[in-house]
């Protein structure tokens, strides 16, 4: 069984999985990181949207490694992992598929007409998720 943490680089992601360092430094934990594909590709499209995501994945996947390096304040054994997709479904899916059996994730604490407008990952993958979810703020 493993802890899933969503991490996007930001600074509630940050506390997520300095979160999860602290609290489970002996589970395994595997940190994913979702780079958000574009809704609307078509045709000729669909190959460069291709390339430009698998260009994106792999810069994630690399940037991801050197900013977890920076947060692990002890010998914390952890894994990374890169999905391409709506992030809230990427969360829970890889959760269901990859016998996790907790979730944590960073929010960003918008409320409001923002909330609305530009919605809560956070919130979206509690509704989702097939196993308990920490959001850490």
């Amino acid at each position: 069984m493993a802890i899933l943490v969503a991490y996007d680089g930001s600074e509630p992601a940050q506390k997520a999985a300095k979160h999860a360092f602290e609290r489970y430094p002996d589970e395994e934990l595997v940190l994913l990181r979702v780079v958000e594909a574009a809704d609307g590709s078509t045709g000729a499209g669909i190959e460069l949207a291709k390339e430009y995501l698998a260009e994106r994945r792999e810069n994630a996947s690399q940037t991801l490694v050197e900013e977890i390096d920076d947060l692990a304040t002890e010998e914390v054994d952890y894994r990374t992992e890169i999905a391409v997709g709506n992030p809230a479904r990427e969360i829970a899916a890889f959760a269901e598929e990859n016998d996790v059996e907790h979730i944590i994730i960073g929010n960003h604490g918008r409320a409001g007409v923002s909330r609305v407008l530009l919605g809560s990952v956070a919130e979206n993958v509690v509704r989702r998720a097939p196993v308990p979810v920490t959001v850490v703020r």
